[in-house]
């Protein structure tokens, strides 16, 4: 705690960096948040996401986001909705200008595949499903994201003021919230995109944090009935030291199955993963740097978790 302020003020101005990226880049939506129509398409070997992305730019489709999923075969192609765009249509000009660009003849399979054939009669490229998100849809899900957020920030809050105290409430939320937003100030600043799965792991991150506050300040609060004569800050310090190989084994294993995720889960778990790692390292700073500081700036003492005693009357006397 001796350094806590240095802390505090390098957690501050991240904060405020963080605030700034969202207020100037704002996040970059997927179209589960926008609306738009994602198209899955399947090739023989592994497909060139370059070429894929320049053959979409020539047709007008130079935002489209190209992702490979499951194996480097697979690719899904993310188009924005657009005004007075038909999505249908739309996927199927993308497909044949991918078709084009493998130089095949394109045959119906069912309502929605469609299969692209070479002149060796192959399949050099495969469409499997095509799926439409409308942009009230979008909306929705965008809204219902934002009220899970509000609804977990305020069960920890209800949670820790009920467990412990509720200057520990506003500091575990503060430390928290500060985890939340620097998360979504690196997804501003350097564009990735934000889906469902990413809101998931924010949300994950949440309770990630909280626990390790959690254990932290359960350690203070056993601190301040076993080291009676031990000042706050001894007792904050002692609580932080006495659980610091927990906390390097727990995040540390953890740590290590993230970026197993992030390095060979794929394109599709990828930003999760991100948000995890990222999480992750802040969590661990937030709970030790920052939620147990910022206890200490709001005044927690030993009389806000451990009740004095009262004095029994030994007087013994009969009351005339």
């Amino acid at each position: 705690m001796k350094h806590a302020l240095i802390f505090n003020v390098i957690s501050a101005l991240t904060f405020v960096a963080a605030v700034f990226f969202l207020w100037k880049n704002n996040l970059n939506y997927s179209i589960e948040f926008t609306g738009g129509t994602a198209i899955e398409v399947v090739y023989k070997k592994p497909a060139d996401n370059e070429a894929i992305q320049k053959t979409l730019a020539e047709i007008g489709y130079g935002d489209a986001v190209i992702q490979q999923f499951g194996t480097a075969e697979h690719v899904l192609i993310r188009l924005p909705a657009k005004e007075g765009k038909d999505g249908d249509l739309e996927a199927q000009s993308v497909f044949n200008s991918l078709c084009q660009a493998q130089s095949g003849v394109m045959e119906q399979q069912g309502d929605k595949s469609q299969v692209c054939h070479d002149a060796a009669k192959n399949e050099p490229v495969v469409k499997q499903s095509v799926e439409l998100v409308g942009a009230q849809v979008g909306k929705e899900l965008f809204t219902n994201g934002l009220k899970a957020l509000l609804a977990v920030v305020l069960g920890v809050m209800a949670y820790l003021a009920f467990r412990f105290e509720w200057k520990f409430a506003v500091a575990a939320i503060i430390a928290n919230l500060h985890d939340v937003v620097i998360i979504l100030g690196f997804f501003a600043f350097f564009h990735w995109e934000f889906s469902l799965s990413v809101l998931a792991g924010v949300l994950a991150v949440l309770g990630y944090s909280v626990n390790e506050s959690v254990v932290i300040f359960d350690r203070i609060r056993e601190n301040f009935r076993k080291l009676r004569k031990a000042t706050v800050t001894e007792a904050i310090n002692n609580a932080i030291t006495s659980t610091i190989s927990r906390t390097i084994i727990t995040h540390g294993c953890t740590q290590m199955m993230v970026l197993s995720m992030l390095l060979f889960g794929g394109q599709t778990i990828h930003y999760f993963a991100v948000a995890l790692t990222i999480g992750i390292c802040f969590g661990i700073y937030s709970s030790v740097f920052v939620a147990a500081a910022v206890a200490m700036w709001l005044g927690v003492k030993r009389e806000d978790l451990i009740k004095p005693i009262k004095e029994k009357d030994t007087t013994g006397g009969a009351v005339v």
